[in-house]
């Protein structure tokens, strides 16, 4: 564990949440960060979420959803009480969680932004999110991943 922690790390251990770090050696320049998680670990890419931030009628927003699709902006207003989204610039998404596109977790974030789940990580035992670092991700229960981010649970993923 030492060298790996982060500020998601940090946070679930203080609310004495169980998870396990996997490591991996994250390639530079992939297609889709996730879905490169997903082949390192030799884990179903649909139990293998990204975080995403995007701007539900103007405010910063965070939807969660397998590495196996994308985010359907539509679905992600709607569950959020909004009108309009559109993926947020990765500059903005950098400063407000304070990790870098493609290492964003949904844990210890900068700004505490609100976060939206897909409802199919509920119908796995764990799931694996990123731990805030490229090459890291965590596994924990679903049910704890939306209780710790105060998530709303919908169908967001296309």
């Amino acid at each position: 564990m030492a060298g790996q922690g982060t500020p998601a790390t940090a946070l679930l251990t203080r609310q004495k949440i169980d998870f396990t770090i996997h490591s991996y050696e994250a390639a530079q320049q992939p297609q889709s960060y996730g879905e490169a998680a997903a082949a390192a670990l030799g884990v179903d890419p649909g139990r293998v979420f990204k975080t995403l931030v995007a701007t539900v009628d103007g405010r910063l927003t965070v939807g969660v959803v397998p590495v196996s699709g994308s985010l359907d902006l539509k679905a992600l207003a709607a569950a959020s009480g909004g009108k309009r989204a559109a993926m947020a610039e990765p500059a903005a998404a950098e400063r407000a969680t304070g990790y870098v596109t493609g290492g964003i977790s949904p844990f210890g974030q900068r700004s505490r932004l609100p976060v939206v789940v897909d409802e199919s990580a509920l119908r796995w035992p764990t799931v694996y999110v990123s731990a805030g670092r490229r090459g890291l991700q965590l596994e924990l229960a679903p049910e704890d991943l939306v209780r710790v981010t105060g998530a709303t649970v919908g169908p967001i993923a296309a």
